[in-house]
């Protein structure tokens, strides 16, 4: 081989990986901020990913993904938002409410994509649905609107319960009108009452059970929040133990013991967060992009927490069911 023949090889090889650092410097870095732990979100990174993988983009491939996961504490949303705004992200997807308000105001310039179940409207992160204008945008489910589906779904499994208990985080964005609607269906489906108890940590869960088994509750409402997504686990084994049929809106509840679940498909809006990021980097403007309304609902009963508490669940309501767990 002559002398320049092997110079020009060895240039070729050396610029090679300076090539491909320069490809992977160019590749676009989603920030993505979840207030829940890694592995309590792996399924729904799998379905942002599915959405991303819709739009034609593949972590590792054209895109990278920078996480930050808050492990159930909510205070260091700000200060992971703002890491990831030093970072220059392209887009960060928020994935709830908390981290939606810490993403917002940590950029005005880096759009954001927030997955949320309280009215973005009324938390002021958009102007309008429709037209949300500014740099943020998303996908939310009205969760205030499930407490009198869940409250009726769990009175026709649980006909007998006469004393339901409501179990809300006091520090929920909009706690006072989610016990408000709930108490206003137990007062339709002419329930006595309707007993309201709050927890923002496990151990005031455990504290909430020894209330309620005093109280004599026979039956169990729980609020949809954030808190509570992350101790799906504690509150299903807690009712099971307790004996009290109960019901929540994420379907981990009852794949965790619970004995019924109602809602939205979290998963699926993971899944559109991904999709709406894919739009955001082809271009698309994240005001021009109306926050869509979560419409695939689910209905998970498990038949075996029914059995263990001695229910008969109704055949029509299994019948509804999209998912029964035996």
């Amino acid at each position: 081989m002559r002398r320049r023949e092997f110079v020009t090889l060895l240039g070729g090889a050396a610029a090679w990986p300076l090539a491909a650092r320069a490809q992977q410097a160019a590749m676009p870095v989603i920030g993505f901020l979840d207030p829940k732990s890694a592995s309590a979100s792996a399924h729904y990174v799998s379905a942002f990913r599915q959405g991303l993988k819709e739009g034609g983009y593949v972590e590792g491939q054209n895109i990278a993904i920078e996480f930050r996961w808050a492990e159930g504490r909510n205070d260091q949303l700000s200060a992971m938002a703002a890491d990831l705004v030093r970072r220059q992200v392209a887009v960060i997807a928020a994935i709830s409410p908390s981290a939606a308000l810490a993403a917002k105001s940590a950029t005005t310039a880096i759009p954001v994509v927030f997955q949320s179940g309280s009215d973005p409207v009324e938390m002021g992160l958009v102007a309008s649905l429709n037209r949300p204008g500014g740099t943020v945008t998303g996908i939310a489910r009205l969760a205030t609107e499930l407490a009198p589906k869940l409250l009726e779904l769990l009175h026709e499994a649980a006909p007998n319960a006469d004393n339901i208990a409501f179990l809300m985080n006091p520090a929920s964005f909009n706690a006072e009108v989610k016990t408000r609607e709930a108490q206003a269906a137990a007062h339709s489906l002419g329930l006595k009452q309707l007993l309201v108890l709050t927890a923002g940590t496990a151990t005031e869960i455990d504290s909430a059970f020894v209330t309620m088994a005093e109280r004599r509750a026979n039956a169990l409402l729980i609020g949809q929040d954030v808190f509570f997504n992350n101790q799906v686990e504690q509150l299903a084994a807690m009712a099971l133990r307790n004996k009290v049929p109960a019901i929540y809106s994420l379907r981990e509840f009852a794949t965790a013991g619970g004995l019924m679940s109602y809602g939205a498909s979290l998963a699926d809006q993971y899944r559109l967060v991904g999709v709406y990021v894919g739009r955001i980097l082809k271009g698309e403007k994240p005001g021009d992009l109306p926050v869509q309304q979560a419409t695939k609902v689910e209905l998970i009963i498990n038949l075996k927490t029914a059995k263990a508490l001695g229910l008969s669940v109704p055949v029509p309501l299994l019948g509804r069911a999209d998912e029964v767990i035996e």
